[in-house]
């Protein structure tokens, strides 16, 4: 042990320096009250996302759980998620459809009150990514609902997705 201690104090410390951290891209107080306003604007109250996995890596989904932490807080705005898509007014799709989730997939988006918002997320949900159409998947998910915004990427950041989900709403004007 003490070979081990007298090697630590000789070499000292063996670290890369500490990344400079980046807020430019941050919402300000005052951006964040006026897409909270706009949201209300046009839907009369805050927006309730269901998120749906189709068939993903979960890559995409680890993107938008980051949406819901404090760096981001995306509930801040006025947006949330909810566990029914009959309290939801957009519904967010991951990964290639497989044709195990088709039929979920349409009754989730059927259960929906109107107006129905659809984003596609990712490569494979916007276009069926390395999957495409097979025996085992139908592909983007336009093949099985309407969409109407894709985010593309593998997997698209936070940002992007937060881009998509007010390109939809403001659609909908």
């Amino acid at each position: 042990m003490w070979t081990m201690l007298k090697q630590i104090v000789r070499t000292g410390l063996r670290t890369e320096a500490t990344p400079q951290g980046n807020d430019d891209w941050r919402v300000e107080r005052a951006e964040g009250e006026r897409i909270h306003a706009e949201i209300l604007a046009i839907l009369g109250r805050a927006l309730t996302i269901r998120e749906v996995d189709a068939g993903s890596c979960n890559g995409c989904e680890l993107e938008i759980n980051a949406l819901n932490n404090p760096y981001y807080n995306i509930e801040g705005l006025g947006i949330k998620f909810v566990a029914s898509p009959r309290h939801a007014d957009m519904l967010l799709v991951t990964g290639p459809v497989s044709r195990h989730m088709m039929v979920a997939l349409q009754r989730t988006y059927a259960a929906m009150p109107a107006p129905k918002l659809v984003v596609a997320v990712g490569d494979c949900g916007c276009t069926g990514g390395i999957f495409g159409e097979s025996y085992a998947s139908c592909g983007k998910v336009s093949n099985v609902i309407p969409v109407d915004v894709a985010v593309p990427g593998c997997p698209p950041p936070p940002l992007d997705l937060l881009s998509g989900i007010l390109t939809a709403i403001r659609s909908q004007k």
